[in-house]
């Protein structure tokens, strides 16, 4: 069957109506990610996931969903309480919800929630304005810097295990994150590194394309990333999809998600959804499991000695996403960050 974004939309539709129709709880369902942005092809190795999210009534009864659809294709599923859009006003300094309540897709509303909520985030002050927009970023920038701060603790001579790399992905993400939002959403996990460059140029701070890459360890790479890495990868992904204990991202049904994106991608721009998955994937592994994770992480520097060096690296990349948000709040007469 060939597939096609309105297929993907399609069936995006009639499983937000089964799904609300068994459960009575849910009181709205709404489609984000790349399907609706029509300015950006969905596909990325010739495939895509349908972003959904369920907004419930009562507490949502988990956070994440996969479900299989097709043996290349899946539902991706947030769920959130409806408590969670309160106070609605508030959603337009949330550098998650705000973002993805601004313009997302409505399938299906049990009673009047979206329209109350999208209104509160675009009423008022611009969304996209310097004051918001930059509220938004310098949370994200907030929430990197402690985790940078969390990894200061980590003793320079004990050894590091996934829980600190995870950390050390998770800081770096926000920074990112933080220049990323100045001009548009947040950025998706397999586009990270596709799309970084064009948001940096636009923040102009091109150069920041080639820190992110330094702080992945992409230098050590000169070869690019090789097929035995994308196997050993693969091999990972799969037992801890099977351990049943990992993140909701590790999950059978999205191997073929990331493994035929990583083969279509050129040079480095598979790092960091490579290295991110491989490594929530080798937080539920054995150490002898994991021994392929471990050595791709000495070869990038991130492990032993050189990973206090890489922490120093997160430091001086969130120093100038702060010096970048000071000058548009200089320019444009809002607080700095030594003001507030």
């Amino acid at each position: 069957m060939r597939v096609t974004r309105e297929t993907l939309i399609r069936l995006a539709k009639e499983n937000a109506k089964t799904r609300a129709f068994d459960n009575k709880d849910i009181v709205a369902a709404y489609l984000i990610g790349s399907l609706i942005n029509n300015e950006q092809e969905p596909f990325l190795g010739g495939l895509t996931d349908i972003d959904l999210v369920f907004v419930t009534a009562g507490k949502a009864p988990r956070t994440r969903e996969i479900v299989k659809l097709t043996g290349d294709f899946h539902l991706d599923i947030t769920y959130h309480a409806r408590a969670e859009y309160n106070p609605p006003r508030e959603l337009r300094v949330n550098p998650w919800l705000g973002p993805e309540i601004y313009n997302p897709m409505l399938l299906y509303e049990r009673e009047k929630f979206f329209d109350f909520i999208q209104a509160a985030v675009r009423g008022g002050f611009e969304f996209n304005g310097p004051a918001l927009t930059l509220q938004r970023c310098r949370t994200l920038l907030a929430h990197g810097r402690g985790c940078w701060t969390d990894l200061l603790e980590v003793d320079r001579m004990a050894k590091i295990e996934p829980k600190e790399v995870a950390h050390y992905l998770k800081a770096i993400y926000h920074a990112v994150c933080a220049v990323a939002e100045l001009n548009g959403n947040p950025l998706a996990e397999r586009r990270l590194m596709l799309d970084f460059p064009t948001r940096a140029a636009q923040a102009d701070r091109p150069q920041m394309a080639a820190g992110l890459a330094g702080l992945l360890g992409g230098p050590r790479l000169a070869s690019g990333i090789s097929t035995d890495w994308l196997d050993a990868w693969q091999k990972d992904y799969l037992a801890a999809a099977a351990n049943g204990k990992a993140d909701a991202r590790i999950h059978a049904s999205r191997v073929n998600y990331y493994r035929k994106a990583f083969d279509a991608m050129d040079g480095l721009s598979a790092l960091w959804p490579l290295l991110h998955t491989w490594t929530l994937s080798a937080l539920v592994l054995s150490p002898a499991q994991s021994k392929d994770w471990q050595a791709a992480m000495s070869q990038l520097g991130l492990m032993g000695e050189s990973f206090a060096e890489k922490v120093q690296g997160v430091d001086q990349f969130m120093d100038e996403v702060e010096i970048l948000l000071d000058e548009i709040a200089s320019a444009n007469g809002l607080e700095t960050s030594t003001s507030l």
